[in-house]
């Protein structure tokens, strides 16, 4: 392959992935116009269906009257033969002859008209069901897109270190570091001065006589040798 075919060949990929890119970002439009395209069409076979339930409806009341017609003309022609006319007897079964060719031809057409009906009525059935499914389901995949899109936004705004999220947590991370530090602070400063306090008290309470000092090493030597003697 040489350099020209392949460089055919690249502009061909390239307007191909164009294209799909094209119809992915149509995606949801290109549906909705397909669903309505489809709910047109069912419309169009619900008209057709109408027109031909007409001419079905049409058929059977040219086949009554034609069937009451001949029905008629059988009663003329047998008072005919009653009064010994058989030529106006043949005349008349001549015209009844013709009102049963035209009778068959109605019930083909009355016969295919109605056959006609009961599957236009099936396959409409089956598209409305079909039409309604697909519209229930292009529902539920707008709100999936249309969640999908929002965290997405939510994602883009709030990724990496220097979101405005991290950036925040990390400020009330360092607020509640510097609060533990001062509550700790105050803690151990009344700490301090409860010892303070206690340390206070009891010289003064030793300089009174009050209370009496903690034992020296002499003392406990001498408080054992007592309990030698």
């Amino acid at each position: 392959m040489n350099i020209w075919a392949k460089m055919m060949t690249a502009l061909r990929g390239g307007v191909n992935e164009a294209g799909e890119a094209i119809v992915d970002s149509q995606a949801l439009r290109i549906l909705d116009q397909e669903v309505r395209d489809a709910a047109s069409e069912l419309n169009q076979s619900k008209n057709a269906l109408a027109e031909i339930m007409a001419r079905h409806k049409l058929a059977e009341q040219k086949c009554k009257t034609l069937q009451q017609q001949i029905e008629e003309h059988e009663g003329y022609a047998l008072k005919a033969l009653e009064k010994g006319d058989e030529g106006l007897a043949r005349e008349v079964a001549e015209k009844i002859a013709g009102f049963e060719s035209l009778l068959s031809t109605e019930q083909e057409a009355e016969t295919g008209y109605s056959a006609s009906v009961a599957k236009l009525k099936t396959a409409i059935m089956q598209t409305e069901a079909n039409i309604k499914r697909l519209k229930q389901q292009v529902d539920t995949v707008k709100a999936t897109e249309n969640v999908q899109r929002a965290q997405a936004a939510v994602a883009a705004r709030h990724s990496g270190s220097s979101s405005k999220l991290h950036t925040a947590m990390e400020s009330l991370e360092r607020i509640k570091e510097k609060q533990a530090l001062r509550d700790a602070q105050m803690t151990a400063a009344s700490e301090l001065a409860e010892e303070s306090q206690d340390v206070s008290l009891q010289t003064k309470l030793e300089q009174a006589g009050i209370a009496i000092k903690g034992s020296s090493t002499d003392d406990i030597l001498q408080r054992i040798k007592s309990k030698k003697q």
